[in-house]
Protein backbone atom coordinates (compact mmCIF):
# COMPACT_ATOMS: atom_id res chain seq x y z
CA UNK A 1 0.00 0.00 0.00
CA UNK A 2 0.83 3.42 -0.99
CA UNK A 3 1.27 5.78 1.81
CA UNK A 4 -1.45 7.84 0.25
CA UNK A 5 -3.69 4.77 0.96
CA UNK A 6 -2.42 4.49 4.27
CA UNK A 7 -3.48 7.63 5.21
CA UNK A 8 -7.08 7.23 4.25
CA UNK A 9 -8.05 4.22 6.24
CA UNK A 10 -10.21 4.67 8.56
CA UNK A 11 -7.53 3.98 11.31
CA UNK A 12 -4.78 6.20 10.57
CA UNK A 13 -7.73 8.74 10.41
CA UNK A 14 -8.22 7.68 13.75
CA UNK A 15 -4.93 8.14 15.00
CA UNK A 16 -4.75 11.44 13.17
CA UNK A 17 -7.64 12.61 15.24
CA UNK A 18 -5.62 11.30 18.25
CA UNK A 19 -2.81 13.10 18.18
CA UNK A 20 -4.72 16.75 17.32
CA UNK A 21 -6.80 15.97 20.29
CA UNK A 22 -3.55 15.42 22.43
CA UNK A 23 -1.90 18.54 20.80
CA UNK A 24 -4.93 20.29 21.78
CA UNK A 25 -4.93 19.27 25.04
CA UNK A 26 -1.56 19.73 25.92
CA UNK A 27 -1.78 23.84 24.59
CA UNK A 28 -5.14 24.32 26.71
CA UNK A 29 -3.18 23.10 29.57
CA UNK A 30 -0.02 25.55 29.07
CA UNK A 31 -3.19 28.48 28.81
CA UNK A 32 -4.84 27.38 31.72
CA UNK A 33 -1.67 26.93 33.87
CA UNK A 34 -0.37 30.65 33.93
CA UNK A 35 -0.32 32.51 36.95
CA UNK A 36 -2.56 35.44 36.96
CA UNK A 37 -1.61 38.83 37.59
CA UNK A 38 -0.98 39.33 41.09
CA UNK A 39 -2.64 42.33 42.46
CA UNK A 40 -0.76 45.93 43.79
CA UNK A 41 0.71 46.39 46.73
CA UNK A 42 -1.92 46.49 49.88
CA UNK A 43 -2.56 50.00 50.39
CA UNK A 44 -1.52 51.37 54.13
CA UNK A 45 -1.68 55.11 55.47
CA UNK A 46 -3.14 56.59 58.68
CA UNK A 47 -6.28 54.97 58.31
CA UNK A 48 -4.95 51.41 59.07
CA UNK A 49 -4.65 48.42 56.74
CA UNK A 50 -8.00 47.48 54.70
CA UNK A 51 -10.23 44.88 55.44
CA UNK A 52 -10.56 44.67 51.39
CA UNK A 53 -10.20 46.68 48.56
CA UNK A 54 -11.01 46.64 44.58
CA UNK A 55 -8.82 47.22 41.69
CA UNK A 56 -10.79 49.04 38.78
CA UNK A 57 -13.69 49.37 40.34
CA UNK A 58 -17.18 50.56 39.71
CA UNK A 59 -20.00 51.02 42.10
CA UNK A 60 -23.90 51.83 40.94
CA UNK A 61 -26.70 52.96 43.03
CA UNK A 62 -29.75 52.54 41.69
CA UNK A 63 -33.13 54.26 42.53
CA UNK A 64 -36.57 52.55 43.33
CA UNK A 65 -37.51 51.97 39.51
CA UNK A 66 -34.16 50.34 39.44
CA UNK A 67 -32.51 53.02 37.12
CA UNK A 68 -28.89 53.63 38.05
CA UNK A 69 -28.91 57.14 39.85
CA UNK A 70 -25.40 57.18 41.36
CA UNK A 71 -22.21 56.02 39.93
CA UNK A 72 -18.90 55.89 41.73
CA UNK A 73 -15.37 54.56 39.62
CA UNK A 74 -11.90 54.69 40.48
CA UNK A 75 -8.87 52.73 39.90
CA UNK A 76 -8.66 51.59 43.32
CA UNK A 77 -10.98 51.16 46.05
CA UNK A 78 -9.81 50.57 50.14
CA UNK A 79 -12.43 49.85 52.69
CA UNK A 80 -11.20 49.71 56.55
CA UNK A 81 -12.97 48.27 59.13
CA UNK A 82 -12.48 50.55 62.24
CA UNK A 83 -14.14 53.61 60.49
CA UNK A 84 -16.21 52.23 58.31
CA UNK A 85 -14.44 54.16 55.50
CA UNK A 86 -14.32 53.62 51.69
CA UNK A 87 -11.00 55.30 50.01
CA UNK A 88 -10.73 55.97 46.71
CA UNK A 89 -7.82 56.74 44.41
CA UNK A 90 -8.81 59.65 41.72
CA UNK A 91 -12.36 58.66 41.83
CA UNK A 92 -14.88 60.24 39.48
CA UNK A 93 -18.86 59.93 40.63
CA UNK A 94 -22.01 60.79 38.35
CA UNK A 95 -24.72 61.51 39.74
CA UNK A 96 -28.47 61.61 37.75
CA UNK A 97 -31.62 63.16 39.04
CA UNK A 98 -35.39 62.81 38.62
CA UNK A 99 -35.48 64.99 35.86
CA UNK A 100 -32.79 63.14 33.89
CA UNK A 101 -29.95 66.08 35.11
CA UNK A 102 -25.98 64.53 35.37
CA UNK A 103 -23.77 66.05 37.06
CA UNK A 104 -20.23 65.28 37.58
CA UNK A 105 -17.94 65.15 40.77
CA UNK A 106 -13.98 63.85 40.97
CA UNK A 107 -10.91 64.94 42.67
CA UNK A 108 -7.37 62.94 43.70
CA UNK A 109 -9.10 61.26 46.65
CA UNK A 110 -12.70 60.58 48.00
CA UNK A 111 -13.86 58.85 51.21
CA UNK A 112 -17.43 57.48 51.18
CA UNK A 113 -18.93 57.22 54.93
CA UNK A 114 -22.14 57.03 55.49
CA UNK A 115 -23.55 58.08 52.35
CA UNK A 116 -21.34 61.46 52.21
CA UNK A 117 -18.59 61.38 49.61
CA UNK A 118 -15.77 63.34 50.67
CA UNK A 119 -13.21 64.48 47.34
CA UNK A 120 -10.18 66.40 47.83
CA UNK A 121 -7.26 67.89 45.38
CA UNK A 122 -8.12 69.60 43.01
CA UNK A 123 -11.90 68.92 43.43
CA UNK A 124 -14.48 69.33 40.35
CA UNK A 125 -17.82 69.45 40.16
CA UNK A 126 -19.51 69.29 36.59
CA UNK A 127 -23.05 70.30 34.65
CA UNK A 128 -22.10 68.98 31.28
CA UNK A 129 -25.48 69.53 29.80
CA UNK A 130 -26.02 72.86 31.74
CA UNK A 131 -22.13 73.83 30.91
CA UNK A 132 -20.62 74.70 34.29
CA UNK A 133 -17.94 73.60 36.41
CA UNK A 134 -17.35 74.07 39.95
CA UNK A 135 -13.79 73.84 41.30
CA UNK A 136 -12.69 73.66 45.26
CA UNK A 137 -10.14 71.73 46.87
CA UNK A 138 -12.40 69.57 49.05
CA UNK A 139 -15.72 69.39 47.88
CA UNK A 140 -18.54 67.45 50.12
CA UNK A 141 -21.53 65.69 48.99
CA UNK A 142 -24.67 63.87 50.66
CA UNK A 143 -25.67 61.15 48.05
CA UNK A 144 -29.24 60.56 49.98
CA UNK A 145 -29.78 64.71 49.58
CA UNK A 146 -27.73 65.46 46.51
CA UNK A 147 -26.90 68.42 48.51
CA UNK A 148 -22.98 69.63 47.68
CA UNK A 149 -20.55 72.31 49.82
CA UNK A 150 -17.26 73.50 50.22
CA UNK A 151 -15.93 75.48 52.81
CA UNK A 152 -12.80 75.95 50.77
CA UNK A 153 -12.07 78.54 48.38
CA UNK A 154 -14.40 77.39 45.33
CA UNK A 155 -14.29 78.98 41.42
CA UNK A 156 -17.37 78.87 39.39
CA UNK A 157 -16.83 78.64 35.55
CA UNK A 158 -20.09 78.90 32.79
CA UNK A 159 -17.79 80.25 29.90
CA UNK A 160 -16.86 83.18 29.40
CA UNK A 161 -18.11 84.08 32.81
CA UNK A 162 -16.53 83.10 35.88
CA UNK A 163 -17.14 83.37 40.06
CA UNK A 164 -14.58 83.54 42.82
CA UNK A 165 -15.79 83.12 46.32
CA UNK A 166 -14.45 81.45 50.16
CA UNK A 167 -17.64 78.88 50.08
CA UNK A 168 -20.14 77.30 48.31
CA UNK A 169 -23.50 75.47 49.08
CA UNK A 170 -25.42 73.80 45.72
CA UNK A 171 -28.63 72.03 45.82
CA UNK A 172 -28.37 69.65 42.78
CA UNK A 173 -32.56 68.48 42.99
CA UNK A 174 -33.38 71.93 42.81
CA UNK A 175 -30.78 73.26 40.74
CA UNK A 176 -29.32 75.81 42.98
CA UNK A 177 -25.88 77.23 43.61
CA UNK A 178 -25.22 79.46 46.56
CA UNK A 179 -21.95 81.07 46.18
CA UNK A 180 -20.80 83.23 49.67
CA UNK A 181 -17.24 85.42 51.30
CA UNK A 182 -15.82 87.72 49.19
CA UNK A 183 -17.57 87.05 45.97
CA UNK A 184 -16.18 88.08 43.13
CA UNK A 185 -16.54 87.70 39.30
CA UNK A 186 -16.00 88.32 36.10
CA UNK A 187 -18.84 89.10 33.43
CA UNK A 188 -18.03 90.20 29.95
CA UNK A 189 -20.58 91.66 28.26
CA UNK A 190 -22.67 89.30 25.54
CA UNK A 191 -21.64 89.62 22.35
CA UNK A 192 -23.27 90.79 19.12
Amino acid sequence: MRTAELLATPLARRLGLLVLLLALGGVLVVLTEREPAPPGPVPQDEAGEPDYYLEQAELVRYDAEGFPHQRLSSPRLAHTPHDDVLRAQTPISHLYDNEGRHWIAQGEQGTLADRRLTLSGDARLNAPDAGWQLSTQELHLDTRTQHAWSDTPARFEAPPQRTEAERFEAWLEDGRLQLEGRVRGHHPPAQE
